[in-house]
């Protein structure tokens, strides 16, 4: 059977309605997964492709979406089905035609509201990906501890693998050890986390409504998705006045955000090179300015 006929069989399988001889085009968009588009001419569905040998990701993804629908907080699209044909793992989504603009306010509350949806303890059943990299996770009740070994000692451990020393290394070892300042008079409440909140991660129907989309879910600090919001831009300034609106800030954010972007600029280092391990030295020697 060829990997079109085995894809409809699938969609058909999983929607309980014929999906007739499926069209595949490809589309634009992502640098870990190919993007496609397939229809039968009456349907028309989004699917993710890539090798068999990495079906976990697409696995995590679509656990994450169903997590984040299942908060009925947020609008995500649906995973229909997912699997691996020959030497092929696809993800199958509903088809939502997206556009930039759309009714960022409701997008900002929305997230606040999910965000405020209570969660037993910090981390995630299994361990995931951000982008094409690992992402350690378990369960655990102190953040601090989640954040220093899960999240930011791993980016640097694989950094110094990569060759990224010298004073990366020597401030995120001081970071790593006094991780307990930058918390002072705070204590996250564990939030249900998008996980990869950057402007190219969501998107508006065309009656405004807000969707979000290629997450990289965890539970966790809010500001995390808060931080990543801002990193690379992207997000309409009625976007960050609703979710502050609806749930105000604590005022350590303003460094911690510094702190939580460092994540990413680090796996972006570990996953591309280039600028990005100095601008890793550049944030991880401002936030030990700040301990200082």
């Amino acid at each position: 059977m060829t990997f079109p006929a085995a894809l409809a069989e699938a969609i058909a399988a999983a929607t309980g309605a014929p999906f007739g001889a499926a069209h595949l085009a490809t589309v634009g968009g992502g640098d870990i997964h190919q993007a496609c588009s397939v229809s039968d001419g009456a349907r028309r569905f989004f699917v993710k492709l890539n090798t068999a040998a990495r079906l976990s990701l697409l696995q995590a993804e679509a656990e994450a979406l169903a997590a984040l629908a299942a908060s009925g907080r947020v609008r995500v699209p649906q995973v229909v089905c997912l699997g691996v044909s020959g030497d092929k793992a696809y993800l199958v989504l509903e088809h939502l035609d997206l556009r930039q603009a759309g009714d960022a306010a409701a997008l900002g509350a929305q997230l606040a509201a999910l965000h405020r949806v209570a969660q037993p303890r910090f981390g995630w059943a299994r361990d995931n990906w951000i982008g094409s990299m690992p992402q350690p996770n378990g369960w655990h009740d102190d953040w601090i501890a989640f954040w220093r070994d899960q999240r930011l000692g791993y980016q640097l451990r694989l950094a110094a693998r990569n060759g990224y020393g010298g004073t990366l290394q020597r401030d995120g070892e001081s970071l790593l050890a006094d991780l307990d300042t930058f918390f002072d008079g705070y204590t996250p409440a564990p939030s249900l986390l998008h996980g990869d909140l950057w402007g190219g991660n969501h998107g508006y129907l065309a009656d405004g409504t807000p969707v979000i989309f290629d997450p990289a879910s965890y539970v966790g600090d809010r500001e995390c998705d808060l931080a990543m919001s801002e990193l690379f831009g992207g997000f309409a300034p009625a976007f960050h006045a609703a979710y502050r609106e609806a749930w105000p800030l604590d005022p350590g954010y303003a460094v911690r955000r510094t702190l939580y972007n460092l994540y990413h600029i680090l796996n972006h280092a570990n996953m591309f090179g280039g600028g990005y391990a100095a601008q890793a030295a550049r944030m991880a020697a401002q936030l030990v300015a700040q301990i200082r």
